[in-house]
């Protein structure tokens, strides 16, 4: 990984892609406040169309975003069964089908050293939450690849 990346933890993780939501995101929210007051002003056909249209753009960089996140969550569903499968103990390996998405997802972040005894906290108490799991980490391992 190169060296000029920030160092991550759990304050800093949540990524955010500007051009996505300081641009994209906010200039179709505009569009789609635009069309529909004009369609109220100026009923017809045209600007019922252009209202349509504009919402259908704000599905589409939504939904793709969405689609993103959940192939991104299945790539790490299935590393974190491969991770869990070489570093825990039989017993608890064979725990790994009880794990959650959200708990696979929010482990990924813990250090191999520290990884088979939150993943037993995690199972044993039950835990769903995100934040609560990330917060839990003591070895942040970084993941600048997220989508």
């Amino acid at each position: 990984m190169a060296t000029d990346l920030p160092t991550q933890n759990y304050k800093n993780h949540a990524r955010a892609v500007p051009l996505f939501h300081y641009f994209a995101l906010p200039v179709l929210g505009a569009n789609v406040v635009w069309t529909v007051v004009r369609l109220v002003r100026q009923p017809s056909i045209d600007t019922g169309f252009g209202a349509l249209l504009a919402l259908s753009l704000l599905l589409v960089a939504l939904y793709a975003r969405t689609f993103a996140l959940t192939v991104q969550d299945r790539v790490i569903r299935l590393e974190m069964r491969l991770r869990l499968r070489e570093l825990c103990p039989p017993d608890l390996a064979a725990r790994i089908p009880e794990f959650s998405r959200a708990q696979l997802v929010a482990l990924r972040f813990a250090g191999d050293a520290e990884l088979p005894a939150l993943a037993r906290k995690v199972l044993d108490e039950k835990l769903e939450n995100r934040k609560t799991i990330k917060s839990m980490v003591q070895n942040w391992q970084a993941d600048h690849l997220r989508a």
